[in-house]
């Protein structure tokens, strides 16, 4: 069984958005398209309360970009984005939303951020996708969305780590590329055994 896991492909990653990712809507199309080729799709959803822990504004002299120490490691922090109910959190509007088997939402925890589908950035709390998965029977895994050198880069190392069966479709993300993430984005998943398509 083999499942297309779509990254956080929402307003605010996409042109316009508070956290926008060069050409983030150009892929949609493409993902669409690729949808009815699967036994199941699951999209993730970046879900932050207002305040989050890894917003600059909620770190007085801090700016978009910077690095911080959180009690689980290194922390970016981010322009305000993707907070929950807003118009930028939810999903490009034409994301095939109905194809959908599940959504996992990520970032709620306002003390903690989240970039993979499957753990918190602790890299120890489940969201609770690796049971769906595997009570479904599914080992074989695609990624695509958003963006790249992030939450798809989290998503599919943690992945192979699980030792699932795991896919990037490159062509079908887009990257950030915050100071070489790009570059050590790929390097790091193809040590970790991810296979990388263009």
């Amino acid at each position: 069984m083999q499942a297309l896991i779509v990254i956080d492909v929402q307003n605010d990653f996409c042109p316009g958005g508070a956290l926008a990712v060069p050409q983030g809507d150009a892929i949609v199309q493409g993902i669409n398209t690729m949808m009815a080729d699967f036994d199941a799709v699951i999209l993730t959803q970046d879900w932050h309360p207002a305040g989050h822990s890894s917003f600059a504004s909620a770190h007085q002299g801090s700016a978009p970009y910077d690095m911080i120490e959180m009690p689980y490691g290194p922390q970016a922090l981010w322009p305000d984005h993707c907070i929950q109910g807003s118009m930028g959190a939810k999903f490009h509007m034409e994301l095939q939303q109905d194809r959908a088997d599940l959504i996992i939402r990520k970032g709620y925890n306002p003390a903690i951020d989240s970039y993979s589908a499957f753990f918190e950035n602790d890299h120890k709390t489940p969201t609770g996708l690796e049971g769906y998965l595997r009570t479904r029977g599914i080992s074989k895994l695609t990624m695509v969305g958003l963006a790249l050198d992030f939450c798809v880069n989290y998503s599919a190392v943690d992945a192979a780590k699980l030792e699932f069966d795991v896919t990037v479709q490159k062509g079908l993300c887009r990257a950030i590329d915050l100071n070489g993430s790009l570059g050590a984005a790929v390097s790091g998943m193809q040590a970790a055994g991810v296979n990388i398509v263009s």
